[in-house]
């Protein structure tokens, strides 16, 4: 019998809750998972990376293969090895997961980060470099990038300075737009159209499920449909599609509801369709609404208890795992 083929797009924390949770998925279910990652971060260590030696900026695709990374005790300690960030020497001049200094150069690179960068010189390609590393994890799937060349995500936002609330203003960077105060009202890459990863592709067209989310919406979700040979795949690909919706709306969403979230994706990519949206039953609030911005995407409203239970913000990666069972196990 052949494997379920998982494609899950996104980047950073949201998509390594994501992963993790189709990892709780595997004892019930056979899957084949590959994590479609963004290559747009210039903030912290990866930014570092990119500007001082250039190359795909390392940090999300770093998250991705540890959260996919083998359970044996030796590659659990190489995966930790892969998120210990170097400390100020002497311990001054900035913290571990600051952005060090020029007084330091290591302090608060992530080991994995300078790996991947040392990786992809020393073979020549961020995807040969990336499966390497995921051999070295012991990964239970694929990391790919979206493109391999880093692009930069610009925002139109309305009142990022808040003594102008009306003034709309082009906000530069993944980090700049993932901490803006205003309203961002577009979205676009740079350059506009990148080349999509052809391995990404070829999985695209060859899978069962494409998974949409968690995560920051405009800075890890939407940049993939902004990559047209991407786009392309996703709305031809014969896989059936899944967008999990977030627990709360983080700063650059401030202001967009659950129901604009889905919209975002239609203005995006309108022939975007959709099967099965994933919402936790706490956070959706009133259901209604959300349920008809599903259905205006073609798509069934499945509520979930999917968030930890200390009150935080965040995907619990077993109960979402146990919520995505039924969905992707389900016949067609």
């Amino acid at each position: 019998m052949t494997p379920t083929r998982v494609v899950a797009f996104g980047g950073g924390h949201g998509l390594s809750a994501s992963l993790r949770a189709l990892r709780h998925c595997v004892p019930g279910l056979d899957l084949d998972i590959t994590a479609v990652v963004t290559v747009g971060d210039d903030g912290g260590s990866s930014g570092r990376l990119r500007a001082e030696r250039g190359g795909l900026p390392p940090g999300d695709l770093r998250q991705a293969l540890v959260a996919l990374a083998g359970d044996h005790p030796a590659t659990r300690r190489s995966a930790a090895l892969f998120q210990h960030r170097f400390a100020a020497a002497g311990g001054s001049g900035g913290a571990a997961g600051g952005d060090g200094g020029a007084a330091d150069p290591l302090a608060g690179h992530a080991v994995g980060n300078l790996l991947l960068h040392g990786l992809t010189e020393l073979l020549g390609d961020p995807v040969v470099a990336l499966d390497h590393a995921g051999a070295m994890l012991g990964a239970v799937g694929r990391v790919l990038p979206m493109s391999r060349q880093p692009v930069g995500i610009e925002a139109r936002v309305r009142g990022a300075d808040p003594d102008r609330p009306d003034e709309v203003r082009t906000v530069r960077g993944q980090h700049q737009v993932a901490v803006t105060s205003g309203t961002v009202e577009s979205l676009r890459l740079t350059p506009a159209a990148p080349a999509a990863c052809v391995e990404a592709v070829t999985a695209v067209g060859a899978a069962d499920w494409l998974i949409f989310g968690p995560g920051s919406w405009y800075t890890s979700v939407l940049p993939h449909l902004l990559v047209p040979g991407l786009a392309d795949a996703i709305v031809s690909s014969p896989a059936r599609r899944l967008v999990t919706l977030n627990l709360v709306a983080e700063k650059e969403t401030l202001g967009l509801s659950l129901p604009d979230h889905l919209d975002t994706l239609r203005r995006y990519l309108p022939e975007l369709k959709v099967d099965m949206v994933l919402a936790d039953s706490k956070a959706v609030g009133d259901p209604v609404a959300v349920e008809r911005a599903a259905e205006s995407l073609g798509a069934r409203l499945v509520l979930a208890p999917v968030a930890v239970t200390d009150g935080t913000p965040r995907h619990d990666p077993a109960a979402l795992g146990a919520a995505l069972v039924p969905v992707l196990g389900a016949d067609r």
